[in-house]
C-alpha cells in the first residue's frame, strides 16, 4: 500500500481512510484507529463514565466501522461525524441494554440517535428531524451555529472552541448555551 500524503486529519484524508476500510484494507483500519481513537474514546467514557466500559464499546465500534464502512456517503456527513455517530450509538446501546448502569441523566434528554440501520418510517421521522434541525441552526448567528456544530457534531471541548476562536472561555460557552436555548425554542415550534 503506498504511503498516505494528505494533510494529518483532514477531512478529506478521513475519508480516504473510510474508502480504504470498506475495500477491507487492514492498515488503513489501523491508521484511522490511530488517528481518531482518542477523540472516540472520549466520546464514549463521557457517555459511560466507566473507563473499562468505554474501552470495550471503542473496540465495538472499529469492529462496526470495519464491517460498515462501504455505508459510509460524505455527501451525508464528515468522516469525523460519521465515527462519532457510530460510537455514540454503540455507547447508548450498551447503556440500553442494561449492561451499564448509567450514573448520571443522558447527556441530551430525549435525544435517540438512528440506528445505522433504520426501518423506513425511522429513515422518514429522522431525515424530518435532521431538516428541522438544520432549519433552525440556519437561524443562529454564525458564531454560535459553528461552535454548536464543532462541539456536538466534531467533539470538541469548550476549550479547543475558545482557543481556536480567539475569545475567552465564557464567551464561547455563552454562545453555545444561547445557541442551544434558541434551538430547542425553534424546535419546540
Amino acid at each position: 500500500m503506498p504511503a498516505r500524503n494528505l494533510a494529518p486529519d483532514s477531512p478529506a484524508d478521513l475519508a480516504a481512510l473510510l474508502d480504504a476500510v470498506a475495500t477491507g484494507d487492514e492498515a488503513a483500519l489501523a491508521d484511522l484507529y490511530r488517528r481518531t481513537s482518542a477523540k472516540l474514546f472520549g466520546v464514549c467514557l463521557r457517555i459511560l463514565k466507566e473507563q473499562g466500559e468505554a474501552e470495550e464499546v471503542l473496540q465495538e465500534t472499529y469492529i462496526t466501522v470495519w464491517h460498515r464502512a462501504g455505508t459510509y456517503d460524505p455527501a451525508k456527513a464528515g468522516a469525523i461525524s460519521w465515527l462519532v455517530a457510530v460510537a455514540r450509538n454503540k455507547a447508548l446501546d450498551r447503556i440500553r441494554s442494561g449492561k451499564v448502569r448509567r450514573l448520571t441523566d443522558p447527556l441530551e434528554d430525549g435525544f435517540d440517535p438512528a440506528d445505522p440501520s433504520p426501518s423506513a418510517l425511522a429513515a422518514v421521522e429522522h431525515e424530518d428531524d435532521r431538516r428541522a434541525l438544520m432549519t433552525c441552526l440556519g437561524e443562529l448567528d454564525e458564531e454560535p451555529r459553528r461552535a454548536i456544530h464543532a462541539a456536538f457534531i466534531e467533539g470538541a471541548t469548550y476549550e479547543q472552541l475558545a482557543t481556536l476562536r480567539g475569545v475567552p472561555l465564557g464567551t464561547m460557552k455563552s454562545w453555545i448555551r444561547r445557541g442551544l436555548q434558541k434551538l430547542r425554542r425553534c424546535l419546540e415550534r
